[in-house]
């Protein structure tokens, strides 16, 4: 007997910024899919792109981006995440 459990960043539960936008308790740190040091861009880009439609397909819902991930280099990855495809 096979049993399949889905994953969804909702089961950690929700939480409401600025008193109407819910999210979910698990978001995703986009520190990680810039490049060496937290600089630049990935020295994989079609993978960090992969990385985050994999995050927004388990209803990730909050991705925490910093000007100084990259720097811009987050915000540009997610941008083009949610676009484009590969």
């Amino acid at each position: 007997m096979s049993t399949t459990q889905a994953i969804s960043a909702a089961a950690a539960g929700t939480f409401t910024i600025g008193g109407d936008l819910t999210v979910n308790r698990l978001g995703y740190g986009a520190m990680r899919i810039t490049g060496k040091g937290v600089w630049g861009a990935p020295a994989d880009k079609p993978a960090a792109l992969v990385t985050l439609r994999r995050a927004i397909e388990l209803g990730v819902n909050l991705i925490d981006t910093a000007g100084s991930y990259g720097p811009g280099t987050s915000e540009e990855l997610e941008h083009f995440s949610t676009r484009y495809t590969l």
